[in-house]
């Protein structure tokens, strides 16, 4: 990560030298072929020099024409095909292929930005120490064509310092981020439990690694489109995806714990703990939205949740979040959002008695 010149080692597959190159840009895909060409493209397109880089497509068993669209591009891009096991098991195949001293991964539904690789090696350049960059994001709404910008919140530093930091840090999708190889030979080989998310297994233990960097800048298009995990309505078939969403959470959550045991940390750390609730309230929510929890089990969801996140909270606001775990034993959840409603316009009206024009919110 300093610029030193690249050096030649040995191929054990054929024999042959090869060359390390300074990134590897890992494709992870999934029957994205209509996508793909356009990820492709704009790696390809970056002002980066193309011997320090390599592009790595990992096909996680596509039944459309991703092979096709992908095999026009010869030997510029390296292919790797296997059966379908979900984005973990794409991921761990991926960086046993990998030769970069920098991973960066790309979904195929996304596409990069001009600029971006050269920023993000810039910044490793900078501080051999880190083990991951990540930056902002533009998000492309499909049905729309509408651009807008993604949230991003920058984060640099040692994040795993407190745990109000750790809270502060909130993970990005696949295509913001980049992590050096010593930091990722500690993660992988992740659980191939993890089917979907595998970013976030990656972002939870990595900040515990070793320092972060953020690019304040939007270097890779999001797209919402009707197949992306978190583009949900009501209908059926994304109650099958908020059911998978829970499945894939418990198992980062078991994964998270089998790794911070495996290192040396309690789960009763001030920042382990946090860290693995947050992600448990994400599962317990997820599994609600299918299977309704009874009153009391939802106002201890509630305390929890809320618990967790009392040191990035203001008094008022933990005032608040008791007042409405009080009052789920009351209305229950399917009725819970109608009391945040009607709590709100409450506030709005003490308020505007006191002269004050504020929202206040969860």
């Amino acid at each position: 990560m300093n610029g030193k010149p690249l050096t030649a080692s040995r191929d054990v597959s054929n024999g042959m030298p090869r060359n390390e190159p300074q990134i590897t840009v890992l494709i992870d895909t999934y029957n994205y072929g209509r996508y793909i060409e356009e990820a492709i493209d704009s790696v390809l397109a970056q002002n980066f020099p193309e011997e320090q880089r390599e592009i790595l497509i990992v096909d996680d068993g596509s039944t459309d024409d991703t092979a096709e669209r992908v095999k026009k591009y010869g030997d510029r891009v390296r292919y790797v095909r296997k059966a379908n096991g979900g984005q973990g098991s794409a991921f761990n195949t991926g960086f046993a292929e990998a030769r970069g001293r920098i991973i960066a991964f790309l979904d195929a539904d996304d596409y990069w930005l001009p600029g971006k690789l050269r920023r993000v090696v810039e910044e490793f350049q900078k501080n051999p120490d880190l083990g991951m960059v990540h930056h902002g994001l533009t998000e492309l709404d499909m049905r729309t064509g509408r651009l807008s910008a993604g949230l991003f919140t920058p984060m640099n530093g040692n994040v795993a310092s407190s745990a109000k930091r750790i809270l502060s840090f909130n993970p990005t999708p696949t295509s913001t981020l980049a992590f050096s190889r010593p930091v990722l030979e500690k993660i992988f080989p992740m659980p191939e439990a993890i089917r979907i998310q595998a970013d976030g297994y990656i972002q939870a233990v990595a900040p515990f690694l070793a320092p972060i960097a953020a690019i304040d800048e939007p270097l890779a298009v999001y797209r919402n489109h009707g197949s992306n995990l978190y583009f949900l309505s009501d209908n059926e078939g994304d109650r099958e995806r908020r059911r998978q969403r829970a499945v894939t959470m418990k198992a980062i959550v078991e994964g998270m714990r089998e790794w911070f045991a495996s290192h040396g940390y309690s789960s009763k750390d001030a920042v382990v703990r946090p860290t693995i609730r947050r992600w448990i309230t994400m599962q317990e929510s997820e599994e609600f939205a299918v299977n309704p929890p009874g009153r009391i089990r939802f106002c201890r969801h509630l305390l929890e949740s809320y618990g967790y996140r009392f040191p990035v909270m203001t008094w008022r606001l933990a005032l608040i979040n008791y007042v409405d775990a009080c009052g789920a034993l009351f209305v229950g959840y399917e009725k819970f959002p109608h009391w945040s409603r009607r709590r709100e316009e409450f506030i709005h009206w003490v308020n505007g008695l006191l002269g004050k024009d504020r929202h206040v919110g969860v």
